[in-house]
């Protein structure tokens, strides 16, 4: 049984778009346990909807109080829907959590009320898109605005196991995005994280290719992971959605990504797009069901350390870009 907390109050939309995403998850999935975390008349919504036998699986916490998407993300640091999952979690009554709300106040949250794990500054929101040829994980879309090189070298690590747990990929291959593919292209943020990158021990067999461009990711022929900083794959991230829906839907057989997991905290945390439909609710709470019950977090953890473990670490203040 998978306990996913839910943030009822998360989303341009919310509640009534959380309560239709996370009644259509409960009802697909027979070993789901929600806590629904937010207003008791909206969650009472969906409990009303379901049947005896589902509503035995739908707990209620009753929070008021939630954080703007306009909001600074200091502003999970009060009582609110989104710190209350991350304390559910964090005391046992939850094994994962989602929210559509602002991406800010969840990473901070879930940095502050579960820990950060020991060898990441930043941690990391990752995506898969279904590339032409596979599944591409795409790192980082929206955690980390403004990285050092070595937070890229990190993530990079964080990308290839990742990659290897949640999607069976087996020797990822590790690409940089940047504007060629030549050594030395890019900004100084790319030109310092090119050489990090190349003798970063990457876990998992997996190994760095270099330099790639935008349609790598598209097409998944050159890398498994691409590795960006989380302004540019935020952007990239909606401009391949636009893509899609402009050209009638992804790639055959794969969906377009509607949820990104969190990398990097003590923890299985999903994030949302603000603008989520219901079916991009469910798709998210699914997604922690499925990293939890894979123990994905653990086990990427685990393998980062081993990693880690084989190297001098360089740490994220001795290359700077400014």
């Amino acid at each position: 049984m998978a306990r996913i907390a839910v943030d009822l109050l998360g989303g341009d939309d919310a509640p009534a778009v959380v309560v239709d995403g996370a009644l259509r998850a409960v009802r697909a999935d027979p070993d789901l346990h929600l806590l629904l975390v937010g207003p008791a008349e909206a969650a009472g919504e969906l409990i009303a909807a379901l049947d005896p036998a589902q509503r035995a699986r739908v707990a209620v916490r009753p929070v008021q109080a939630a954080v703007g998407m306009a909001d600074h993300p200091s502003a999970a640091r009060a009582h609110s829907t989104v710190r209350a999952a991350v304390t559910a979690v964090r005391d046992g009554a939850a094994d994962a959590l989602v929210s559509a709300g602002s991406t800010g106040a969840t990473v901070t949250a879930a940095a502050l009320g579960l820990g950060r794990w020991s060898d990441v500054r930043q941690p990391a929101l990752v995506a898969t898109l279904p590339a032409v040829a596979g599944p591409v994980v795409l790192l980082d879309v929206g955690g980390s605005l403004d990285p050092r090189p070595a937070t890229l070298a990190r993530h990079a690590m964080l990308g290839a196991a990742y990659a290897a747990v949640a999607h069976a990929v087996v020797e990822p291959r590790v690409g940089l995005l940047s504007v060629g593919t030549e050594a030395g292209k890019g900004d100084r943020l790319r030109r310092h994280a090119d050489p990090l990158l190349a003798a970063e021990p990457l876990p998992c067999g997996g190994r760095y290719v270099g330099l790639v461009e935008g349609y790598d990711v598209s097409l998944g022929t050159r890398a498994d992971v691409v590795v960006t900083d989380g302004f540019t794959g935020n952007v990239l991230l909606k401009a391949i959605e636009g893509a899609y829906a402009m050209a009638g839907g992804p790639p055959a057989g794969g969906g377009a990504p509607r949820a990104a997991a969190l990398l990097g905290v003590a923890g299985t945390v999903v994030v949302c797009h603000g603008a989520a439909r219901a079916d991009d609710v469910a798709s998210g709470i699914a997604l922690a069901a499925h990293l939890w019950r894979r123990g994905a977090a653990d086990l990427v953890c685990a393998l980062l350390d081993a990693a880690a473990d084989r190297i001098d670490r360089t740490t994220d203040t001795e290359v700077r870009t400014l």
